[in-house]
């Protein structure tokens, strides 16, 4: 599986990635946070394996109270798990390459989704643009260092117009409201502010569409690699789940309609509108646990060349020999 990132050029951009250098190294030097309570940060996408998290299937099989922490962007996600604050995280290909290029000390032990439809450019209505080359000088909005920023970059290189757009960042419930204002033309981002934005606006590219141009995302969960190596059976146990769900999903999917329960449960953790749900689910593939090997085998390389766009942008100074010890297949294996 090819898979890769860019991002964008900008102070925002400096100023997380050495944020990010501290952080890992404060990570290096004090130890994680009392593990009483497993604490795992995760983002409004929509998917499957919200159904087990709402209700509480994760916590009955690991054995423990779960805190869950919901994020806006995979940066914030970084940072936690960063700081100890967070033992596992859910993380887009983009702020996965740029943590691991600084050598945060991460175990990616599956791939979440692989991200199609679910994540698109939409333009207002009214802003006056029905086709690409209408975005010069327009406003775009969308989260900094995550897969559709990542997304939005790559569509931009294949129209030729780098540097010809204004694009800021907000993040999705900020997105949200500035489109209501109609202080942006357009957002790249996912749901529920995707959702939320599309029944005033035009969709002029998605993900997968950016994908067949050389620019796929996915998104995957990681643990801190002290805690996976002291409690693999934690982590083990939480793929298990999550790969539950995924396959219940794929074998139940017409059933899952606006209507039903697990839509409605989805709906009500993310926030998102139960009528948008079912289309949003189908706008990502959710690998099962036959594929997970393989494209966890691949994650490395698709890090690899992520992390050398980000060094010929100048957000890392250096790319890793070697990307696999932050992979591990091991987890969905057991």
């Amino acid at each position: 599986m090819a898979i890769g990132s860019i991002f964008h050029n900008s102070n925002f951009m400096f100023r997380l990635f050495s944020g990010l250098t501290v952080a890992v190294a404060l990570a290096a030097a004090l130890p994680a946070q009392a593990e009483d309570t497993l604490r795992i940060g995760y983002q409004t996408g929509i998917d499957p394996s919200k159904v087990p998290q709402a209700d509480g299937a994760y916590d009955k099989a690991i054995g423990q109270k779960i805190d869950w922490r919901r994020f806006n962007a995979g940066p914030e996600v970084v940072a936690a798990l960063a700081s100890g604050d967070l033992q596992i995280g859910d993380l887009g290909s983009s702020p996965l390459a740029a943590a691991t290029s600084r050598k945060l000390p991460l175990v990616t032990f599956l791939v979440a989704a692989q991200i199609n439809s679910a994540e698109a450019l939409v333009v207002r209505n009214g802003s006056g643009i029905t086709d690409p080359q209408q975005l010069v000088g327009k406003t775009i909005a969308t989260p900094f260092v995550s897969t559709s920023h990542y997304s939005l970059l790559g569509a931009l290189k294949h129209w030729g117009l780098e540097g010809k757009v204004k694009v800021v960042n907000l993040n999705p419930t900020e997105i949200a409201a500035a489109w209501k204002r109609g202080d942006i033309d357009g957002a790249f981002v996912w749901s529920p502010a995707l959702g939320e934005i599309r029944k005033t606006g035009k969709t002029l590219t998605d993900a997968a569409q950016v994908a067949q141009w050389g620019a796929p995302t996915f998104e995957v969960w990681v643990a801190r690699k002290d805690y996976a190596d002291k409690h693999p059976e934690v982590i083990a146990k939480f793929a298990k789940i999550t790969l539950d769900a995924f396959a219940d999903y794929a074998a139940h999917k017409d059933s899952w309609t606006a209507d039903s329960v697990p839509v409605q449960k989805i709906a009500k953790l993310t926030g998102s509108n139960a009528a948008d749900v079912p289309e949003i689910l189908t706008g990502s593939a959710f690998p099962d646990a036959q594929a997970q090997t393989a494209l966890l085998d691949g994650t490395p390389k698709a890090i690899a060349r992520t992390a050398e766009f980000l060094k010929e942008q100048g957000k890392i100074e250096s790319v890793l020999p070697d990307y696999s010890p932050y992979v591990s297949t091991r987890f969905v294996t057991e």
